[in-house]
């Protein structure tokens, strides 16, 4: 497991603090107050792992497959359904979309290999993750990748939570599958728009591994 470069200086700042406190409340409180210095060493320690927690990359064997797309995120699949996108395609497109809790790895990986042919970024509310206007209403970064005649765009979204999405894809660029596309701090969701008529291979609630599940395929 390694940890990932957008966590370097929350962690590290989280760290400084930690010490701080906990160095402060030693000698404040360890003659007359042990238990309540103990409670919030381990309350702030809890803490910390977490947010190196948050930030984790593990080992993983990634899925590579031209005639698939592969989960762009760790979660849960909310949403399966034929939606009309008016952002890029204008048409009929079938929508999947997955819920990453806070507990969930954060990276963000390409579905497919390809070429990205647009790139755009949206302010927006806060809503909650799971709420379906969530995925037009919401602060986002839409990228659509081509590969030969196929077009598959892919929405970062924010939560109530997440308030900073981080994209590295550039119109232009070309990516390869399961290559990192970006990072949301904190909880939140991503949407995957494909081709009508695509074979989507998960269920709804099914738990899926960014870079590893086949969510469909093309």
């Amino acid at each position: 497991m390694t940890i990932h470069r957008e966590g370097y200086k929350t962690i590290a700042i989280a760290t400084f603090i930690f010490g701080v406190i906990n160095l402060l409340l030693f000698f404040l409180l360890c003659n007359k107050f042990m238990w309540l210095y103990l409670i919030v060493l381990v309350s702030t320690l809890a803490i910390l792992l977490f947010l190196v927690s948050f930030f984790r990359i593990p080992a993983r064997k990634l899925t590579v497959n031209d005639n698939a797309v592969i989960a762009p995120a760790d979660g849960k699949v909310v949403v399966i359904e034929e939606t009309t996108d008016l952002e890029y395609f204008n048409d009929k497109r079938l929508q999947v979309s997955i819920f990453m809790s806070p507990a969930n790895v954060h990276v963000n990986r390409c579905p497919i290999s390809g070429e990205v042919v647009y790139d755009r970024y949206h302010k927006g509310k806060y809503l909650v993750a799971w709420n379906p206007k969530s995925s037009t209403d919401n602060e986002r970064h839409s990228v659509v990748i081509r590969r030969g005649k196929t077009e598959i765009l892919v929405k970062q979204i924010a939560g109530a939570l997440a308030k900073r999405i981080v994209n590295y894809l550039k119109t232009g660029q070309q990516v390869h599958q399961t290559d990192e596309m970006g990072f949301i701090k904190f909880g939140s969701r991503v949407d995957l728009l494909l081709p009508p008529g695509t074979r989507v291979l998960v269920t709804l609630n099914q738990s899926v591994l960014g870079g590893v599940t086949v969510i469909a395929t093309l």
